[in-house]
């Protein structure tokens, strides 16, 4: 398992859960990722390889990272799907980290197991970063998301966050509510049904920490009060029970009808992507819509963590 070194916090260091950082670490990440794009050319991983590990399938996570490998002058190994590896004839996976230790000079992790990228880091000596394990972690979307706020207000501080959908088997939503708690959020409103409500461990934090929050079920309610609205998908692949997810799905519908009668005009529109029908196409071209500038935005944000992490 790897640590942090004096001088450069991320050098060296697993990328677990976006709660193992400070807000000092994502202020320094921010300003890599400002200037990442000039840093680039001097190819600071070249000669190094980055081991992707996708056990569950990606698209957005894994093209990302390797588009930020390339782009920092490195290389990458990819498996993905059990299916089209070893650990499908039973192979292991203590085993097949092992075997990617050997090869890479880090690892980027996915797997639907909770826990999987903690297990990585402690059998790897190099760097583990965690692509997305079961329902709780995905720190570097947190990460990226976090940066889009700061890109779009400045700040992170002093907003308030409307986050949207599936809160309960959502990774993506519980690592950004998990990230708003190493700033100072005017207030975070918690927007499910009943069903799919934030798990209590994620709520303990929040109030720990004096993170003023609200449950609420209906987004009308207090859409007008937002800064930004995060929304995500309803997570058909992690609800155990199939009838659950029909009787869920389609829960929330986000249209640029509702943003203009209800929304205030600086509103900005968040989505991890990819998304079902939760925001409907015409929001595409409003001014509330950000999500697409949130998906540029992940390769410059893990070219940045590579780099510091690796380059130092």
């Amino acid at each position: 398992m790897a640590g942090r070194v004096a001088g450069n916090p991320f050098k060296g260091r697993d990328v677990i859960s976006i709660t193992d950082f400070t807000r000092g670490d994502l202020e320094l990440l921010f300003i890599e990722a400002d200037n990442i794009e000039s840093r680039a050319k001097s190819k600071p991983l070249e000669g190094k390889v980055v081991a992707l590990a996708f056990f569950e399938p990606s698209t957005r996570t894994r093209l990302s990272f390797e588009t930020a490998v390339k782009r920092l002058g490195g290389s990458t190994l990819l498996i993905s799907g059990e299916e089209a590896i070893s650990v499908a004839k039973g192979e292991n996976l203590a085993d097949t980290i092992t075997m990617l230790d050997s090869y890479a000079d880090a690892i980027v992790i996915r797997h639907r197991y909770e826990g999987a990228a903690l297990y990585a880091a402690e059998v790897a000596e190099k760097p583990v970063i965690n692509g997305g394990d079961g329902r709780q972690h995905h720190p570097t979307q947190a990460m990226l998301d976090l940066y889009t706020v700061y890109r779009l207000f400045g700040s992170v501080d002093g907003l308030t966050y409307g986050v949207l959908g599936d809160l309960r088997y959502g990774r993506a939503a519980s690592s950004f509510i998990l990230g708003l708690t190493l700033f100072k959020p005017r207030h975070i409103y918690l927007v499910s049904p009943p069903q799919l409500r934030a798990r209590r461990e994620v709520l303990e934090v929040l109030e720990e920490l004096g993170i003023p929050y609200t449950e609420v079920e209906k987004l009308q309610d207090v859409l007008g009060e937002l800064d930004v609205l995060y929304v995500t998908r309803i997570q058909k692949e992690r609800i155990p029970d199939p009838r659950e997810y029909e009787s869920l799905k389609g829960s929330y519908r986000v249209t640029l009808d509702l943003l203009e009668s209800s929304a205030k005009e600086t509103l900005k529109v968040l989505h991890p992507l990819p998304r079902v029908d939760e925001i409907d196409f015409s929001v595409d071209n409003s001014k509330y819509q950000a999500y697409f500038l949130q998906a540029r935005l992940g390769v410059k944000v893990r070219m940045a963590l590579l780099s510091l992490v690796m380059g130092g």
